[in-house]
């Protein structure tokens, strides 16, 4: 594999960073302290065509590979990490569409999801199903023409504003094989929102309870066939993983460079910070470890471009080394600035506070390391 950016490539990232400078970054600390979702800016996204990134040119994606779209979610996250994590899931669930829907569902929800004239949330998780996914409780049953669903997820990005759902019910047995997968319009008769959750970071997407009670949809809102959720949505968390992966490292990226303007401006002892061979060596550790962790998830989502045997391994391995990497050097940049860091005006504590969390979504970084365990100790088996 090349190292090296394509032409093509290269104009993709500069278009992303150029939507990052000029429509997220400057609004990045208001919409954080307002809860602010930024639709419209969303909707613009969709018009450069993020919306459906790896969605096939057939019902108005890019058709972009999973190499192309770290690249730009590492590029949108320099300018908010929080906005980019959210375009990262609504092309979760556009992809899942693309990759296993009908021709049907394909035609009515991927056109709209392209432009991010619809939003989407992705709904696993369950307030006693996190890293368990598989023992997740709400249930989906035949009714005639209908499926009638019953359940709460927790922990939704964009719930309460997204238009459609993609949601993991029970249709059978206890265990994955009796998950199916669900498309359920914001309308669904049944379907409700809990409040917005008061977090720590992503402050600028909602994040919501879904609840379902005696959600009727018809039969044509069965993604697939039933049993076969839980295998789509694995299949759509490495790919989720890698490219929440890319916007650590992007939220870093940002947090270094606004401590090495920091440090060429700020004066101790009569010289710039910049000057001091200890923090010097701080940038250096920094900027390697950011390196590494670039070359890593563009690794695995080439792995994943290339439908290897070992995609899923090394997209656990990319999410865990990347998402703990780019908390880390975000942090470390927090001290570079020493108490201004900890002001909200320069920026650098909110993206600390939005990567924390990337070391617990698409499956903790614990579990991720149970992933890799597993096939290194099948290896040798």
């Amino acid at each position: 594999m090349s190292f090296e950016l394509t032409e093509d490539q290269a104009a993709i990232r500069d278009m992303a960073l150029s939507f990052a400078r000029d429509e997220l970054a400057p609004n990045a600390v208001e919409w954080d302290q307002k809860k602010h979702f930024p639709t419209d800016t969303l909707r613009a996204a969709g018009d450069l065509g993020m919306g459906g990134i790896y969605v096939s040119e057939d019902h108005g994606g890019s058709a972009l590979s999973r190499l192309d779209a770290v690249v730009i979610f590492e590029a949108l996250s320099q300018g908010c990490p929080t906005i980019a994590s959210y375009i990262s899931i609504h092309n979760m669930v556009a992809g899942m569409v693309d990759s296993f829907g009908n021709d049907e569902q394909k035609a009515y929800w991927l056109p709209k999801l392209c432009r991010m004239e619809w939003l989407a949330s992705y709904c696993l998780t369950e307030a006693n199903a996190g890293s368990d996914a598989a023992a997740l409780r709400t249930r989906a049953v035949r009714d005639g023409d209908s499926y009638i669903l019953n359940g709460a997820k927790q922990f939704i990005s964009g719930a309460g504003s997204s238009d459609l759902y993609l949601v993991m019910a029970r249709t059978g047995e206890d265990g994955p094989g009796g998950i199916s997968a669900f498309l359920l319009p914001k309308d669904t008769p049944g379907l409700s929102f809990g409040a917005n959750e008061h977090k720590m970071g992503w402050n600028a997407q909602p994040t919501r309870a879904v609840i379902m009670e005696d959600a009727r949809v018809p039969a044509s809102a069965l993604l697939g066939q039933e049993g076969m959720g839980f295998k789509f949505a694995m299949k759509g968390l490495d790919g989720g993983r890698i490219n929440i992966a890319a916007c650590s490292i992007g939220g870093a990226q940002a947090a270094l460079d606004k401590a090495l303007t920091y440090m060429g401006e700020r004066k101790a002892f009569g010289q710039t910070l910049d000057r001091f061979q200890a923090l010097q060596f701080r940038i250096a550790d920094m900027a390697t470890e950011l390196e590494a962790a670039r070359t890593f998830v563009h690794r695995a989502a080439s792995a994943l471009d290339a439908k290897s045997k070992d995609a899923t391994r090394l997209c656990a391995m990319a999410k865990r080394f990347a998402t703990d990497t780019g908390f880390e050097v975000a942090n470390d940049a927090l001290q570079l600035f020493g108490g201004y860091g900890y002001l909200a005006d320069y920026g650098v504590e909110k993206i600390v506070r939005d990567l924390r969390v990337h070391q617990i979504l698409e499956g903790t970084n614990e579990i991720m390391r149970l992933i890799v365990s597993r096939s290194e100790i099948g290896r040798m088996a």
